[in-house]
């Protein structure tokens, strides 16, 4: 039973069900099977008996009249072949014949046989009171029997095979076994159709779910207008209020996807227009504040340093400005350039810019024999290099070694930057490409980054239908880009 649990654990509902009604058919194909069974034998044990009741009686039955004629017991007339008469004298069997289906020559009783008393021994032991009983003759097999003892003083016992009586019953057995198998097979596969049509609208319902698991719900505007087919929610039924709900629990869903597509759509909005109206005051600030740090008039030293101060943060906040206006247009959907792009020479430029940005790091380039063309925007492209190259120079300490390599696998272009700093922790590697996230605050924000650098490669590839992943551990950090439908020129 616990093995067949085990089995059907991980079996679908149709199969448990199919199962369970297999199972219950067979149980009661089996009870029914052995009360007909011990039904038929207990009534042919009772025709066995009625047989007997005349045999006893028949010959011998009062005084005057010879209780077994010639030198035997003789087998009353009307009894089955191989009936056997004993005749028990002083608690042993003295004589025993048997009914038999051809005469034997010289046979006094053409039809009868005598049998040697040691095979019938055991009929001795039968009480005499004319009560039918079942002994077992060892190699003759079993019988039904009755003893009944007469005026002289002797006991006559006959006793009927029941053999016949067995073998009805093992055929009985047999036909039940093939009825039932056969019986079982058509339930089985009758009961599959069955159970498959009532279960069909619970995997429609399934379907449904499926679909809607399916649907890219944690970003971007959702059009959720899946549902479950109105045949399928019928309240009377499981399956039915099973679609009822599922439909409900969609209809919220779908209200809340667009209570947050139209938040999102006012903060994406208010961070274009906000970036856009900054760009002009910012580009105002800096410049005032050069021309007056460069003026024909002499500042004081504490003036003049002030003055470089407010052009540094003005230009830091015209790049945050700047990120911040690029990612509310990438969210927008609005479309990149789709040019063919070297990605060789944008990667070999991109490197020496940070060679020159950081010469305290070791900059090594690895690149294919051919040039490496992808459909893409150039400018955005180089953002991403620079982006991860900048990344890369600002969380190692000086000394780092930082390998940029490209190469073409599976019909993409694979960008790799690896660097050999301390790693990024494990708990914060989901979050990488996530905006405004700094895995050491303070050494960021003196470097003048903005937590917007990962955000934006991730915008830019994932624009252009490609994927970015990172690997790291301390002593080796990898950024994977990958871009599709790449070309190469010999």
């Amino acid at each position: 039973m616990r093995a067949a649990r085990q089995w059907l654990a991980g079996r679908s509902l149709r199969t448990r069900l199919v199962f369970a009604l297999l199972a219950l058919l067979a149980v009661v194909s089996v009870a029914l099977g052995g009360l007909t069974t011990v039904a038929l034998r207990h009534f042919l044990i009772d025709r066995l008996d009625a047989q007997l009741a005349p045999a006893t009686a028949m010959r011998g039955d009062r005084p005057g009249r010879p209780a077994f004629p010639g030198n035997g017991p003789g087998v009353p007339p009307g009894l089955p072949s191989g009936t056997v008469v004993a005749v028990i004298t002083d608690g042993r069997v003295t004589s025993a014949r048997t009914l038999t289906d051809s005469p034997s020559s010289g046979d006094p009783f053409p039809d009868e046989q005598a049998v040697p008393v040691g095979d019938v021994a055991a009929l001795a032991g039968l009480p005499v009171d004319a009560e039918p009983r079942t002994v077992d003759l060892g190699a003759r097999g079993d019988y039904r029997a009755v003893a009944r003892q007469y005026w002289d003083g002797r006991v006559r016992v006959v006793a009927i095979p029941l053999s016949g009586v067995q073998e009805t019953v093992w055929w009985m057995v047999a036909a039940q076994a093939a009825v039932a198998a056969a019986g079982l097979l058509v339930a089985g596969a009758a009961g599959a159709l069955i159970v498959r049509a009532t279960l069909r609208p619970l995997n429609r319902v399934a379907a449904t779910a499926t679909r809607v698991t399916e649907l890219p719900l944690d970003r971007g505007e959702v059009a959720l207008a899946v549902r479950v087919p109105e045949a399928d929610t019928d309240a009377r039924t499981e399956v039915g209020q099973v679609g009822a709900a599922l439909n409900r629990m969609l209809g919220h869903v779908a209200d809340a996807l667009s209570a947050r597509q139209a938040s999102e759509t006012r903060v994406r909005q208010f961070v274009a227009d906000a970036s856009h109206e900054l760009r002009t005051p910012l580009a105002a600030i800096r410049g005032y504040a050069e021309v007056a740090r460069r003026g024909r008039d002499e500042v004081p030293p504490d003036v003049a340093h002030a003055l470089r101060r407010v052009e540094s943060e003005s230009t830091r906040m015209t790049r945050l400005v700047d990120d911040l206006l690029l990612l509310a247009r990438l969210d927008a959907g609005r479309p990149l350039a789709a040019d063919p792009v070297d990605l060789t020479a944008l990667v070999v430029d991109a490197v020496s810019d940070a060679h020159v940005a950081g010469s305290d790091h070791r900059w090594q380039l690895g690149l294919p024999e051919v040039a490496i063309r992808v459909p893409g925007d150039a400018a955005r492209l180089h953002q991403v290099v620079a982006n991860l190259l900048a990344n890369a120079r600002v969380h190692t300490p000086p000394g780092s070694t930082v390998t940029t390599t490209l190469a073409v696998e599976d019909d993409n272009a694979v960008l790799t930057v690896a660097d050999d700093g301390p790693g990024v922790p494990a708990e914060l590697q989901p979050e990488m490409f996530e905006r405004f996230a700094r895995g050491d605050s303070s050494r960021s924000r003196a470097h003048g980054s903005t937590g917007l650098g990962l955000a934006i490669v991730a915008a830019v590839v994932e624009a252009h239908r490609g994927t970015v992943g990172v690997d790291s551990r301390p002593g080796r950090t990898v950024i994977t880009v990958r871009l599709p439908n790449p070309t190469a020129d010999a």
